[in-house]
């Protein structure tokens, strides 16, 4: 069956090793790595028939990940990282490259094989630090875009390498050619962001309208994997190109639902990836070899560890950021295996260096997740034994806050939180890492802690353990989750409101201590309804009855307290079915010289008379029964559209 059968084989082990990874409590992609060492051909047990042809598959995997990385991440969420991905990358890979070049030395390599050694190290595995936060529940942390973003950049950099490491004997050759992949670069950009955010939602919108999710699916996948061949076919990596497709998916109406079909694709291919990676192990060369091999695997892991998280916090990043990054960025990436298979074509290298990298990039893959694990324990022991980094704050007293709410996120949300407090005379502080948004919030003088919510020293800054409130704004479920967990360990007796995504999120949050969730699109939902059903004439008992049903689905909870509150918010909407109307007392009017009492309106009708301005220019709340109505009173009546509707009928029988 060729190729057809050894995906099958593949799968089944992968299956397997995935059961036992998750049996034994280990990242899954560990499972799926020992099982491409299984069915490699370096075991002798059930081999792979054709290795180059999944080797081929799997890169469809890496670029499917990365167009579903592009979906999710919008260019907007990665300025905030622009600099240290941009200018701190570079910087990264040149100090790598050198560091490369001394390890190559120690280990008695030639000093070009050196150079080609340290660039091979300079690259990290987007594939591998991306599932390793997807399972630790980690994306969208500051850590992670910036993680993100460098590793983007690293993709970038595979070109030139290419381009210029086989051209180290002749590097005035070189440098046209460097000079035509940079030309390439910026052009495929400056069309996929003119042309492509117009075109590409435009041909999406037009599947759509024929309401075939196979379609769609098929015109999803398509996007991300033609332009990824696309940029291959001018020289530039393929899931970069299929990265930039994502992403200008993203911006359009249908990046959620382009997301949730591709899923289920990305995870297969990514499984061949990680098999594919197995089946690089050779272990009779890493036994042969292994003094050398786990040489070069410790110095690049201290090394790289310590340049990433340098860059990172030279950049402006503190706590925990530069040790994750450290930490998870440290091995060796599956592009690395593209800039050996160039150096052993253009007999740069040798086949010996080539299993040197080959092996020690394996053994880095596997260590990451372990080693990533460890971030928290180790900012918590460096906490410990170490003098705290000072979090920016603006605008805080001298004397500290005590009593305060607390405002996780500056977004449009946020803001107007902070602006009701501000009317109020509450004391708050709001939380924000963007610095578009600090510039705003700096602008109308709001007190300020500039950093990411979701870190123990920047909640700790906004002075969390005299807080009475606290106030999570944030769309991320993630970041809600790590702010919920801290505030329930440390502050147990802390109030919590958050912002919910989906209704999942109510009893994780709930469960971590959050005493109520609010799902914004849910309430806007129900309002427009509301009102809708109001304007076709629906009974107003029948429009709470309605709502109460569809929000106690929602917001049901065994807690005693939420109950009591659910209650009074049900009062609360039962006041929104009200309606407060003016009338005048006209010259002719029959209410002329009587009285609440004598008209007996609230017996008859079923309206309140709440208000009364007499002559329009004296009020009077709440009047007496006994007040006589005279010319030009303005009445305040209240009740519902019913109601009014025979206030105005019993007035007119009266004329």
């Amino acid at each position: 069956m060729g190729i057809a059968a050894d995906i099958a084989v593949i799968i089944v082990a992968a299956l397997v090793g995935g059961l036992v990874a998750q049996f034994l409590k280990q990242p899954i992609i560990l499972g799926y790595i020992f099982a491409g060492l299984i069915v490699g051909p370096h075991t002798g047990l059930v081999t792979i028939t054709d290795v180059h042809n999944i080797e081929l598959l799997a890169e469809i995997g890496v670029a499917l990940l990365l167009f579903a990385l592009g979906i999710e991440f919008s260019f907007s969420e990665l300025k905030p990282v622009r600099m240290v991905a941009l200018i701190g990358t570079p910087i990264q890979m040149i100090l790598t490259i050198l560091y490369g070049y001394v390890i190559g030395k120690i280990l008695g390599i030639s000093s070009s094989s050196s150079i080609w050694i340290g660039a091979m190290i300079s690259l990290s595995s987007t594939m591998i630090v991306l599932k390793t936060l997807m399972s630790k529940g980690l994306m969208g942390t500051l850590s992670s875009r910036v993680m993100i973003g460098m590793l983007i950049v690293q993709d970038l950099a595979i070109v030139p390498l290419m381009v210029v490491l086989p051209l180290l004997s002749n590097p005035k050759a070189g440098m046209p050619l460097l000079g035509v992949a940079i030309l390439k670069a910026a052009l495929f950009l400056f069309i996929m962001v003119v042309a492509g955010t117009k075109i590409i939602p435009y041909v999406m919108r037009f599947v759509v309208s024929w309401n075939s999710r196979e379609l769609f699916l098929l015109t999803t996948t398509a996007i991300g994997l033609g332009v990824g061949y696309s940029t291959y076919l001018i020289g530039l990596s393929f899931a970069f190109g299929a990265f930039v497709a994502g992403m200008v998916i993203s911006e359009s109406d249908y990046s959620h639902q382009a997301l949730s079909d591709i899923i289920p694709l990305r995870d297969i291919f990514g499984l061949l990836f990680f098999v594919s990676v197995g089946m690089l192990i050779d272990p009779s060369y890493i036994f042969n070899n292994f003094f050398k091999v786990m040489t070069l695997v410790t110095l690049v892991i201290i090394g790289k560890s310590f340049i990433f998280s340098s860059i990172v916090k030279f950049f402006g990043y503190f706590n925990i950021i530069p040790i994750a990054v450290g930490l998870s960025l440290f091995q060796i990436g599956e592009f690395s295996f593209v800039l050996a298979r160039v150096g052993v074509s253009t007999n740069s290298i040798d086949n010996n260096i080539y299993a040197l990298i080959l092996s020690a990039s394996v053994i880095t893959m596997i260590i990451t997740p372990f080693l990533s694990s460890l971030s928290t324990p180790i900012y918590k022991m460096k906490r410990k034994y170490f003098k705290n980094e000072t979090i920016e704050t603006i605008n805080i007293p001298d004397f500290g806050l005590s009593n305060h709410v607390i405002i996780a996120g500056g977004g449009r949300v946020g803001q107007k939180i902070a602006k009701a407090m501000r009317h109020l005379g509450v004391d708050f502080v709001v939380i924000e890492i963007d610095s578009r948004r600090i510039d705003i919030l700096k602008n109308l003088n709001y007190p300020i802690v500039f950093g990411d919510a979701s870190q123990i020293t920047v909640l700790e800054a906004s002075y969390i353990h005299k807080a009475k409130l606290l106030l999570i704004t944030t769309p991320s479920s993630i970041t809600s989750s790590m702010i919920a967990h801290y505030c329930h360990k440390n502050h147990p007796n802390l109030c919590i409101i958050a912002r919910g995504s989906e209704e999942g999120d109510l009893k994780v949050l709930h469960d971590l201590g959050v005493s109520e969730v609010v799902f914004p699109e849910f309430e806007v939902g129900l309002e427009i309804t509301r009102q809708a059903l109001q304007r076709l004439g629906v009974s107003p008992i029948k429009i709470l009855e309605f709502t109460n049903s569809l929000r106690h689905s929602i917001y049901d909870s065994k807690d005693d307290n939420e109950k009591d509150y659910r209650i009074l918010s049900n009062f609360r909407k039962a006041s929104d079915l009200l309606e407060l109307t003016w009338i005048e007392v006209e010259s002719s009017s029959p209410l002329i010289n009587n009285t609440v009492k004598t008209l007996e309106l609230r017996k008859k009708v079923g309206v309140s008379v709440v208000g009364v301005i007499k002559g329009g220019k004296k009020p009077y709340p709440n009047p007496d029964i006994d007040y006589k109505f005279k010319e030009k009173d303005l009445i305040a009546i209240i009740g519902n559209q019913e109601q009014i509707d025979e206030f105005q009928k019993f007035i007119n029988e009266k004329y």
